[in-house]
C-alpha cells in the first residue's frame, strides 16, 4: 500500500477524537462488549503519531466476537479479518459519519493482540526516553519508506518487539516471539 505517511506532533485533541468515535460505536455494542479502549500512538500523551485513532473493542470471550462483528456490520463497518494479526479482528471506519480517521479492532480481553496493544501504550507512557526514540524512529521511517506503509511498519517492528519484551518481563508475563521483518532499504 502506497500513500503519504504523515507523522504529526502529539495533538491534545486526539483523546477527544477517540471519545467522538467511541460515542458513535458504543451504543450498538454496550450490552455485548466490555469497553472500548484508546490504543496506539495517539493514546500516548506527548508521542508523535499518524493522526489516526486506534481503538480496541474489548469482549470477554471468543463467544462475543461473532455478535460484535454482526453489530458493527449493522452500522456499516466492513469486517476486514485479522489482517495477519491473530486474535485481532479489523474493521473499516464507520461510514457516513464525519468522524476522525480511525482504526477499529476487536479483541478478547487479555489475548495476545489485546495485551500487546495496551502493553505498548503503557510502556510508552511510562518511559519518556522510549517515547522520544519511538517518535524519532517513526518520523525517520515515514520519510525513508516513501509512502510504502508495509515498509514503514516493518522498519519499526524490532523497536516495538524489544519494548514489548521488556514490558512482558517487567510484568512477569511469559516471553513470546515477535515478528522480525527484513527491512531492506530502511
Amino acid at each position: 500500500m502506497t500513500s503519504e505517511i504523515v507523522v504529526s506532533d502529539y495533538d491534545p485533541d486526539w483523546p477527544v477524537w477517540f471519545e467522538t468515535v467511541r460515542a458513535c460505536v458504543w451504543p450498538v455494542l454496550c450490552d455485548t462488549a466490555i469497553r472500548i479502549e484508546h490504543v496506539g500512538s495517539t493514546a500516548v500523551a506527548g508521542l508523535a503519531a499518524k493522526p489516526i485513532i486506534d481503538m480496541d473493542i474489548v469482549v470477554g470471550s471468543e463467544h462475543e466476537v461473532g455478535p460484535v462483528i454482526e453489530r458493527l456490520a449493522s452500522i456499516g463497518c466492513l469486517w476486514r479479518g485479522d489482517l495477519g494479526v491473530a486474535g485481532r479482528e479489523a474493521f473499516g471506519p464507520v461510514p457516513g459519519e464525519s468522524l476522525p480517521a480511525h482504526h477499529l479492532y476487536l479483541v478478547v480481553e487479555n489475548n495476545r493482540a489485546h495485551l500487546d496493544h495496551w502493553l505498548l501504550r503503557d510502556m510508552l507512557e511510562e518511559d519518556p526516553a522510549a517515547r522520544q526514540e519511538y517518535a524519532a524512529l517513526k518520523r525517520r521511517n515515514a520519510e525513508l519508506a516513501k509512502g510504502d506503509f508495509d515498509l514503514y511498519v516493518a522498519a519499526k517492528a524490532n523497536f516495538v518487539a524489544r519494548l514489548l519484551a521488556r514490558g512482558r518481563e517487567a510484568r512477569e508475563l511469559p516471553p513470546v516471539t515477535y515478528w522480525e521483518p527484513a527491512t531492506d532499504g530502511v
